[in-house]
């Protein structure tokens, strides 16, 4: 269980949420992601992708993953990543993208008309992400209906791909999508976490550092259980790990400051 105090820094580190370069158990989802971008981004086909899921089951990291990957393959098209939380309101989703494009600031309606122009103009393909993409939603949907609309414009270069947690979000707010369905999203759902893949996946950090293991199997084990049983979500098992390892931190370090000298040392 113990080691030396650089190895908890480390356990810590690899414990983080960040963009790993093994995704477990989502081979398949990541796999989808990059035939859809190959297809669209690359193939020139405008189209929209809708990524749904519960919060920790790693639809961000894999959207990123991806994108880390086919970085070559999208160099030849413009790639806008917005976090919509960031955002003021759902409105102000087009004067940001107004200036991702280069066009001037202006208000709404303005930013929409000349997105529209800009987006049906020749040039490269756009491919714009919008993660958190439920905090669109506005009274009439007019804002998410305006950006699902954009891929199937006339001669439109736009790959739209939203991540959100809501499975139904595009049956409730975009209905009148599904009435054309050539022009609907595609939908990819993540499922949370089993416990067997969060085990894999913690082990999995864990086993990056070096030396003995800082947290032994049973533990994790019990973590994964415990996460699988209630959320299925991998950030809320990479943190109890992260906090079971700075409390045997501390556990040590008060140890090693309370051990009694010896009587050589008196």
């Amino acid at each position: 269980l113990l080691g030396t105090g650089n190895c908890y820094q480390q356990a810590k580190r690899v414990l983080h949420a960040a963009v790993p370069d093994r995704l477990h158990a989502r081979e398949r989802e990541m796999g989808t992601i990059r035939q859809f971008l190959q297809q669209h981004v690359c193939g020139h086909q405008p189209g929209s992708l809708y990524i749904s899921g519960p919060p920790g089951t790693g639809k961000t990291a894999c959207l990123s993953r991806v994108l880390l990957d086919c970085k070559d393959e999208l160099s030849g098209s413009k790639t806008i990543v917005v976090n919509c939380m960031s955002l003021s309101s759902p409105q102000s989703v087009f004067p940001v993208l107004a200036q991702e494009l280069g066009l001037p600031s202006a208000t709404s309606r303005d930013s929409v008309r000349r997105l529209e122009k800009q987006l049906t103009a020749k040039g490269p393909m756009v491919l714009l992400v919008l993660d958190e993409l439920d905090q669109l939603e506005s009274k009439g949907q007019d804002v998410l209906y305006t950006l699902f609309e954009w891929p199937r414009l006339p001669n439109s270069r736009l790959v739209l791909v939203g991540l959100a947690n809501a499975l139904d979000l595009t049956d409730r707010g975009l209905s009148r999508l599904s009435a054309c369905p050539a022009g609907s999203p595609r939908l990819l759902h993540f499922p949370p976490y089993t416990r067997e893949q969060l085990s894999t996946i913690l082990t999995d950090r864990l086993g990056q550092v070096a030396g003995d293991p800082v947290l032994d199997a049973a533990a994790l084990q019990f973590c994964a259980r415990k996460v699988s049983a209630v959320s299925g979500d991998a950030r809320k098992a990479l943190d109890v790990c992260r906090r079971a390892v700075e409390v045997v931190e501390l556990e040590v370090r008060s140890q090693t400051l309370l051990k009694p000298l010896s009587s050589s040392e008196c």
